[in-house]
């Protein structure tokens, strides 16, 4: 493991570099290879990630956990109630603390500062494993997915279609970077942070992405080879649910929309609410790879992890 990866943060997706994502991107591929053929790698032997979670999860979860026990290490699951972050003791104590014990952490978090406050205080690698403000494990998972389906991204859309919110953030600056062509389609006051889109167009500049900003889903599905939607409240925003349905309507996933690019792909992270923002007939219908998209959670946090805890 010769990686410059080695003992590194990973809190959001500018903390890497086209070369090191293609680099993630490169090894998870061959750890999935070498998983299908039940080839084992036990890379990261007596090692331990403590899993910080504020909020509930089946993804993350199960993958950081069967992504440990795949490289060789173990895992300690941690909840509010468990450590109280931030309440029964400070975010710095509880990092310094775990420092001791452990060889990373992966903090599933509600505020952004609080994974931040992690890694300032850690001397142990923190990975954000979702805040408010990115998700760059699923972002890893996507490119992994997109590059599988369309063989590169060097030409190929995606179209977002939703809010613009933490995961699509992330998937901002992933693509960018890589030169993967972005559609974002928004409501009004929904788009992706003005910070973020500036440091995405800034990457784009350099990789040839190009990067679309609309009010009109039918203008960013048009000409995409995928279609990547998400729920239209997060956890956290539920006194905004009836709200954000009133705003999002028009912004549903659906036959009608995918007319646009028929032959696109579709993507979502999950968890989804069938009926508002995606049709359960094109969840689950033949041009869905949201299973591919979700398996690939584990082997992109696989080589993440190998990555930055091996050598």
């Amino acid at each position: 493991m010769g990686s410059g990866l080695r003992g590194r943060h990973l809190l959001s997706m500018e903390d890497l570099s086209r070369e090191e994502i293609l680099e993630i991107l490169d090894m998870a591929s061959e750890l999935k290879r070498e998983q299908h053929v039940r080839r084992p790698h036990r890379i990261l032997p007596g090692r331990t990630l403590a899993l910080i979670f504020e909020k509930p999860s089946l993804r993350t979860r199960v993958t950081f956990e069967v992504a440990m026990r795949q490289l060789g290490g173990d895992t300690v699951y941690l909840t509010q109630q468990d450590i109280g972050l931030g309440v029964r003791e400070t975010v710095a104590d509880v990092a310094r603390n775990l420092s001791r014990w452990i060889d990373g952490i992966a903090a599933r978090v509600f505020a952004h500062r609080t994974v931040e406050a992690l890694a300032q205080a850690a001397e142990v690698p923190v990975i954000n494993a979702l805040s408010d403000r990115e998700h760059p494990c699923q972002a890893l998972a996507d490119l992994l997915t997109i590059r599988e389906k369309l063989g590169t991204f060097q030409g190929a859309v995606v179209a977002w279609v939703g809010d613009g919110n933490n995961v699509c953030h992330s998937l901002l600056l992933g693509a960018a970077k890589v030169g993967l062509s972005l559609h974002v389609a928004t409501p009004e006051g929904y788009e992706p942070d003005q910070a973020i889109l500036e440091a995405a167009r800034q990457h784009a500049a350099r990789t040839g992405a190009r990067l679309l900003l609309t009010h009109q889903p039918e203008e960013a599905v048009r000409g995409a080879q995928v279609v990547y939607t998400d729920v239209w409240t997060s956890m956290g925003q539920e006194a905004e649910q009836e709200k954000r349905r009133r705003a999002f309507a028009g912004f549903q996933v659906n036959q009608a929309l995918l007319a646009h690019s028929p032959e696109a792909l579709v993507m979502h992270c999950l968890p989804a609410h069938r009926g508002e923002e995606i049709t359960g007939e094109v969840l689950d219908g033949p041009r869905s790879v949201v299973l591919d998209q979700a398996e690939n959670r584990l082997h992109a946090q696989k080589a993440l992890l190998a990555l930055v805890l091996g050598g």
